[in-house]
């Protein structure tokens, strides 16, 4: 019900812009023709995005799972139940689960030992479709909005983090594939899209600062929040890659490179893309 009051909502306000035309207003081009952006910044005054942040809370603090408690002494990294500025800090290496973890696959740790989940049933419905919506993405977006206007700053200061760093950058460079593609073929020329989105140029800071600190975001097209973790698992789908699994070493070390990468990048979730 949610995700088709949402989509409802977006087509009404998008039909608001050829009704603009009609009605004599101006046409939404902006300087230097970028209306893709103009389009993006109206829906962003109203991003439903902000429906699931509400969900996400309430999940967050709820009693659930075989324990029936709520994720209140959870540690992001600042301490049990400490959310502001987690997410401008991760991923992190955590020492009670010996590994670094991001936002997402942090979640899951404290889900199922603090809450009793199955974790592979976890993994199996984290992402949206469109028969249910994810209550991993709600929660994410949830924490990751409670650093918003925060600074990405990863630590980089344990072994296993700089370790992740490197190997996330190997991965990052690394051909494979049938098409014999990696991060790198998309992401290090400038002006390139995947159909109406472009691409950010990793050589270019202030593009991988602003991208790195958008995410979570909410995607139009899909009628649902996105999350990194997604993003990992969809560039590996576009590059005919077997399924990469969520929370894997492999997508956090990228997630750990790629935010490095946006250090210093101010934290402003949910977004709004295509």
């Amino acid at each position: 019900m949610l995700r088709f009051l949402v989509l409802l909502y977006v087509v009404l306000l998008t039909l608001g812009l050829p009704m603009a035309v009609a009605q004599g207003q101006a046409p939404l081009v902006v300087e230097g023709g970028d209306s893709i952006a103009e389009y993006r910044r109206m829906l962003r005054e109203s991003n439903p995005g902000e429906l699931w942040i509400a969900r996400g809370e309430q999940l967050y603090h709820q009693a659930r799972g075989p324990n029936q408690v709520s994720l209140g002494a959870c540690d992001l990294g600042l301490g049990p139940g400490v959310l502001e500025g987690a997410f401008a800090a991760l991923p992190r290496y955590f020492e009670d689960a010996g590994r670094v973890q991001d936002l997402e696959s942090r979640l899951v740790y404290c889900m199922v030992t603090l809450q009793g989940f199955d974790p592979d049933r976890l993994a199996e419905q984290a992402f949206s479709t469109g028969e249910q919506e994810s209550d991993l993405e709600a929660m994410t977006v949830y924490v990751a909005s409670r650093s918003n206007g925060m600074a990405l700053s990863v630590q980089m200061e344990h072994p296993r983090e700089l370790e992740m760093y490197r190997i996330g950058e190997g991965l990052f460079h690394r051909r494979a594939g049938p098409l014999d593609l990696s991060c790198a073929t998309c992401h290090t020329t400038e002006g390139r899209r995947i159909r109406l989105q472009g691409l950010m140029n990793i050589n270019d800071s202030l593009q991988v600062r602003e991208v790195m600190a958008s995410w979570p975001t909410y995607r139009v097209s899909q009628g649902t929040v996105r999350t990194l973790q997604h993003r990992m698992w969809d560039c590996h789908w576009q590059m005919r890659l077997p399924d990469v699994d969520y929370g894997s070493d492999a997508t956090v070390a990228l997630i750990l490179f790629l935010t490095e990468q946006g250090r210093g990048g101010v934290i402003d979730v949910p977004s709004i893309r295509r």
